[in-house]
C-alpha cells in the first residue's frame, strides 16, 4: 500500500504534525467533489495477497529492514521506508490470528478472504479507539461511507472531529474512480489534543 497523500499541506516550517489550511494540489480532485469519502479506521493495516497475510511496516532511516520485507516506497520527506512484512513475524500476529479465528465459526465453512487490504482493530491495537470488543478485520474496500457536506478546511475538520469523538474513527479516506486516494486524520488538525 502506497502512502496516501494528505489533502492539506503539512506545516513543515512550524509544526509538521499538523496541517495548514492550504489544499494539497495533488488532492485537488477531492475539493472538486470527485470520489467517495469513507471512514478511516484506527487500527493497523494488513494485506491478504490471495495466499499470504502481510502487515504494513514502516522502517525509519538507518534501521535495518525485517526479514522478508517487501519495499513499496520511500518517503522523500521523512526517509521512512514503507512496505510489507509477513504477518507471522509482526507484533500483531497474535491479534491477527484471533481475528481470523473469530471470523471462522465452528461448524461452518471457513471464511473466504478476498485479496486486498484490511484494518486490524481490537482491544490490543492502538488502545482500541474503534472500541471493538474482539480483534476484527475490516476490509478497506467495504469501508463505511462518510458524508462531507462542505469540502472546506473548516467543514472537513468538523466532520473528522465528530467521527473521532462519536465512533473512534481515525479520519477520512477519499477514493477516486481511477484508483487515487487521499486522506485526513483527526490528529492532523491543530488543537486536536493529540
Amino acid at each position: 500500500m502506497r502512502k496516501i497523500p494528505t489533502i492539506f499541506v503539512r506545516d513543515w516550517d512550524g509544526d509538521p504534525k499538523h496541517v495548514t489550511s492550504v489544499r494539497n494540489p495533488e488532492c485537488a480532485w477531492v475539493f472538486a467533489g470527485e470520489g467517495i469519502a469513507t471512514r478511516k479506521y484506527d487500527g493497523t493495516c494488513v494485506m491478504f495477497d490471495g495466499e499470504r497475510w502481510w502487515a504494513r511496516r514502516e522502517v525509519k532511516p538507518g534501521k535495518a529492514t525485517p526479514a522478508g520485507f517487501v519495499l513499496v516506497e520511500e518517503d522523500g520527506e521523512t526517509g521512512k521506508r514503507v512496505g510489507w512484512e509477513p504477518i507471522a513475524q509482526s507484533g500483531f500476529a497474535k491479534f491477527h490470528a484471533e481475528a481470523l479465528a473469530a471470523a471462522d465459526r465452528p461448524g461452518e465453512a471457513p471464511s473466504v478472504w478476498a485479496p486486498g487490504t484490511y484494518e486490524l482493530c481490537g482491544p490490543k491495537i492502538n488502545r482500541n479507539p474503534e472500541r471493538a470488543e474482539t480483534h476484527v478485520l475490516i476490509r478497506h474496500a467495504l469501508a463505511e461511507r462518510v458524508e462531507v457536506p462542505s469540502p472546506t478546511f473548516d467543514g472537513i475538520c468538523e466532520v473528522v472531529r465528530r467521527l473521532a469523538a462519536e465512533a473512534g474513527a481515525e479520519g477520512i479516506v477519499w477514493h477516486h474512480p481511477d484508483g487515487r486516494m487521499a486522506k485526513i486524520k483527526a490528529r492532523d488538525f491543530p488543537g486536536n489534543g493529540h
